[in-house]
């Protein structure tokens, strides 16, 4: 699975980790796949929970985006999720975790709207990821989540961080996606901080 050029190209664009292969993400999904159909059809001594958080513990980047992959979102405790968060230092696992896992979690909105109000970019970063695929597959926001969301979603907007900003604004189009009543809400937010967008 090693493609140094890739691995080289990271690294270039200040990707740092212990160790890294430079495997592609539809290869990792390809081995994350075999992996869970082997626990499906075999007893082994260890459960895919545990090679998840073994898999975590490694400071090499397959390692932690199969841990992503591989981690029952139903089994994730929170306290588990709050320590991979501490550990996450780079924007792709970040990305990573709330595209495989995060967003699964049975918890995950509430994680969300924490980390959306963080002073941490990854755990921003996050945050609107994770709400941008909840608005996607359709899971509407009560009025003070709709509030919350709308008010941190603007203060990205307006804030320092292209990463954040980039996550914001595809947060706000989705949740803008949810219904007219939602793009009206969205627009009328954004045009009274002078940020029209669509």
């Amino acid at each position: 699975m090693m493609d140094g050029m890739v691995a080289a190209s990271m690294r270039n664009k200040g990707a740092n980790y212990k160790l890294n292969w430079g495997a592609t993400l539809p290869r990792l999904r390809d081995k994350a796949e075999e992996l869970k159909q082997m626990f499906n059809v075999s007893c082994l001594m260890f459960n895919q929970y545990d090679l998840a958080i073994a898999l975590w513990k490694e400071n090499v980047r397959e390692c932690k985006i199969l841990a992503t992959m591989l981690m029952p979102a139903d089994k994730m405790l929170p306290e588990v999720v709050d320590i991979w968060m501490e550990q996450t230092d780079s924007q792709e696992i970040a990305e990573q975790a709330s595209f495989n896992l995060y967003q699964y979690l049975p918890y995950a909105a509430d994680k969300a709207y924490t980390w959306m109000a963080s002073d941490k970019e990854l755990y921003q970063l996050c945050g609107f990821h994770i709400l941008s695929r909840l608005f996607m597959n359709k899971q509407e926001p009560n009025e003070r989540g709709i509030n919350e969301f709308i008010d941190q979603a603007l203060a990205a907007l307006e804030g320092d961080s292209l990463m954040v900003k980039k996550a914001a604004m595809n947060a706000m189009i989705r949740f803008a996606e949810l219904g007219l009543v939602y793009e009206r809400l969205a627009k009328s937010a954004l045009k009274r901080a002078n940020l029209e967008f669509f």
